[in-house]
């Protein structure tokens, strides 16, 4: 992917947003949040992965790599619809603005949810098998489930047995469920039926409304920039349905995990804890199962972010009953082979390389043999000296520049905690008093050479510390932030609209064109 114009977008996860039900999801506020955007010049709007969040709430641990996180619906809509009556949508009494209680908002929204569906499916026409005689929803409903169908019907019966089994993990449940066998498996579909449906008519409600919200982004010059973990949650309809793509025992339970060695982050690395892929399987198949993965990712999303592209290179392989991530060892990934199918398959690459962390000469060999652009972070830059690779004057023009993501301080919050010698350099080297470090940052980035820079929304505001997103290695407290549109203030939009239009990256001008 070469991304050729000079551009520039913000990142927020859409459960950031504002809204009354307990977290952001895609009502009016997204459209307003679009709105926003447009009309501070900004090109791209980079959010976190949309499946289902897994432990601690992370969008990066989800139960399946194909279905959507449905606490992301619009419940104001299912009401519009006719599923939901107006009189249910009073928000909570306990929910909170700033921060997601999840606890509080998943069961909240899952029997609004169950609601919706029970209205629905009381058609009596849905179900018997001609769509042709169905209203234009029930239509639509049998149409998804059909065209989805590689991964919807597997994904609907893993999470109606999830939720049945009392999250046991898949392996541990009945030895028919968890070995697939076909008598046991087509008993599920009969007994769990209704619950099933339940899964398939939220993957539906999920998949329309996000795409709706993507082509109001897209007529209105936002191009939405997705993310795609490299690798998948144990406890999740891809494993229980392709075990044999996975590095697995006999019993069905991970032999090794993935994870990263001591890093910036923690000095005993970290330990992910999802299952391994058994490269050599999915060489045999083509690549199917990744073809099929990163073709629905790019019917979501205009671009997308992998995560974790090092791994392609070579991967850190941890003993699965290991206790950190100290003691692995870098193991061969597939390289180019996997990326040599991926264009075969889909054609020229929108893809974003996440080539953070420990970066060996293979990792800069794979991106660029597919002119990927990487990326480089900002608050990275100031620990050393002028050589170092992430300041701007270094920044290429196929690269993605951050002052931060997801996974570091707000760039107050950076600063706040920065070292006297860091404070000193980046004073320095930005031309700053630090009292509006976090627009110093932004200023730098955006005049940069780097075509495509992204911006956290945080910075945009200037939040301190305490509203990061995540802080990885921390157990608790994670993927809880939110905004209120009352944190925007008019010198914040002018701010962004003055710095994207003087360093040549304003949206009405020219729509930045991905190569084909």
């Amino acid at each position: 992917m070469l991304l050729t114009k000079r551009a520039s977008g913000i990142l927020l996860h859409p459960t950031s947003l504002p809204g009354p039900y307990g977290a952001g999801d895609f009502g009016p506020d997204a459209y307003r949040f679009v709105d926003w955007l447009a009309s501070a010049e900004q090109t791209y709007w980079q959010v976190l992965p949309l499946g289902e969040v897994g432990p601690g709430n992370s969008p990066y641990m989800s139960s399946s790599a194909f279905g959507g996180n449905i606490l992301l619906i619009d419940l104001a809509e299912l009401a519009s619809q006719g599923w939901l009556l107006e009189e249910e949508l009073k928000s909570h009494p306990d929910f909170r603005t700033e921060r997601i209680d999840f606890p509080l908002q998943r069961p909240f929204r899952m029997e609004l949810l169950h609601r919706a569906a029970r209205r629905f499916f009381a058609n009596p026409k849905l179900g018997k098998g001609e769509i042709s005689n169905l209203d234009s929803s029930n239509a639509a409903y049998a149409a998804f489930c059909l065209q989805e169908r590689e991964w919807l019907d597997d994904y609907a019966l893993f999470m109606t047995l999830k939720e049945t089994m009392g999250d046991r993990v898949w392996c541990d449940w009945p030895a028919g469920l968890a070995t697939r066998n076909s008598k046991a498996l087509r008993l599920a579909e009969k007994v769990f039926a209704a619950e099933i449906s339940f899964w398939k008519f939220c993957q539906w409600c999920f998949a329309r409304q996000w795409m709706k919200l993507k082509r109001y982004a897209n007529s209105h010059g936002v191009y939405i920039i997705g993310d795609v973990p490299i690798f998948v949650a144990y406890q999740s309809a891809d494993v229980w349905s392709h075990p044999e793509l996975f590095a697995l025992d006999q019993a069905g339970r991970p032999t090794f995990v993935a994870g990263v060695p001591p890093d910036y982050f923690s000095n005993t690395g970290q330990l992910w804890g999802n299952p391994l892929y058994r490269w050599d399987v999915h060489d045999q198949t083509g690549y199917a199962w990744w073809i099929a993965r990163m073709r629905h990712a790019l019917k979501l999303f205009d671009l997308v972010r992998i995560d974790h592209f090092r791994g392609f290179a070579s991967y850190w392989e941890i003993p699965a009953d290991a206790a950190t991530a100290v003691h692995g060892k870098w193991v061969p990934g597939p390289g180019a082979k996997l990326f040599d199918a991926l264009l075969a398959a889909l054609g020229d690459l929108p893809i974003i390389a996440e080539d953070l962390g420990l970066i060996t000469p293979d990792v800069v060999e794979l991106r660029d043999r597919f002119n990927l652009p990487g990326m480089r972070i900002l608050q990275f830059a100031f620990g050393e000296d002028e050589t170092h690779h992430f300041l701007p004057h270094h920044y290429v023009s196929n690269s993605v520049a951050y002052t931060g993501t997801h996974d570091n301080d707000t760039s107050r919050g950076w600063w706040e905690s920065a070292t006297p010698k860091e404070k000193s350099f980046a004073q320095k080297y930005l031309g700053s008093n630090g009292q509006q470090i976090q627009w110093d940052m932004i200023k730098s980035i955006f005049n940069s050479e780097a075509n495509t820079v992204i911006v956290p929304m945080q910075d945009v505001i200037g939040l301190a510390g305490e509203h990061r997103m995540n802080f990885p290695g921390q157990p608790g407290g994670n993927w809880e932030w939110r905004f209120s549109w009352s944190d925007i203030s008019l010198e914040h939009t002018e701010l962004l609209t003055n710095m994207t239009s003087s360093s040549g990256r304003y949206s009405s001008a020219s729509t930045p064109e991905v190569a084909e």
